[in-house]
């Protein structure tokens, strides 16, 4: 009677107090979300399970300001992923993953280029060996053994995110069974671009990020730190080697 009494006791969603049904709701460390305010959480988030209801208004409430960003978003560069995009805005230095042709209208994460951290790629290959059947109909593998494969192109980024750590997808639309063909050459030369763009931008921002020296100007000089164009700051002459 106890079970039963608290499966179907009311219950409400911690956040916007919907009262919840049987079905159609998640569970939290402590409650319930409903499925609509579960609906507005980043798609990349996967700790609703351990995430207390503060932490749910948290990322709500950044979710609501991130929908400014989407709308300020200006797509400079979009690197072909297969069943995701990702759209640059360099500019402001930001980026968008989604899969999704209206990208806008769903909200998706504007995520700063110095949130990442690394990206990379995989080719999962799936081998499977193929059988004759003898005169009595029964499987026989051939001498020497003959297989099948097929093989899939991942791709996974790297995050220092509040609410996510990393995000993957599999670049090729359907599973490739030759490695000798265009589909798996192209397959691997977008995974190898998307690798070393998202790569490039973390490698990119660390160097940014790094303390500047400063260094004696050959024309006047004086110690100077150069510029983004290696330039002295008082003469305006190049200091670079």
């Amino acid at each position: 009677m106890g079970l039963f009494g608290n499966l179907f006791k009311e219950k409400n969603c911690e956040v916007c107090g919907k009262e919840l049904g049987v079905f159609g709701k998640v569970k939290l460390s402590e409650g319930y979300l409903c499925k609509d305010c579960s609906a507005l959480l980043s798609p990349f988030f996967q700790g609703r399970r351990s995430a207390t209801a503060d932490q749910i208004r948290e990322q709500l409430a950044y979710r609501e300001e991130n929908k400014a960003k989407v709308a300020a978003f200006n797509v400079t560069t979009t690197l072909e992923g297969g069943n995701k995009k990702v759209y640059l805005d360099e500019e402001k230095g930001q980026l968008i993953i989604s899969g999704s042709r209206s990208w806008r209208d769903e909200n998706p994460d504007v995520i700063d280029f110095a949130q990442v951290t690394g990206c990379s790629m995989e080719i999962d290959e799936d081998k499977s060996e193929v059988y004759r059947e003898d005169a009595e109909g029964k499987r026989q593998s051939y001498v020497p053994p003959r297989y099948e494969y097929e093989y899939d192109f991942d791709v996974k980024v790297y995050f220092n995110h509040p609410y996510f750590s990393e995000v993957s997808w599999q670049v090729n639309t359907n599973s490739i069974d030759d490695k000798r063909s265009l589909d798996y050459q192209e397959a691997n030369k977008r995974a190898e671009a998307l690798r070393d763009k998202l790569s490039n931008l973390h490698q990119e921002n660390r160097a940014a990020a790094a303390p500047k020296q400063a260094v004696t100007c050959p024309h006047c000089l004086a110690s100077t730190i150069p510029d983004a164009q290696g330039r002295c700051e008082y003469c305006g002459g190049s200091v670079l080697q």
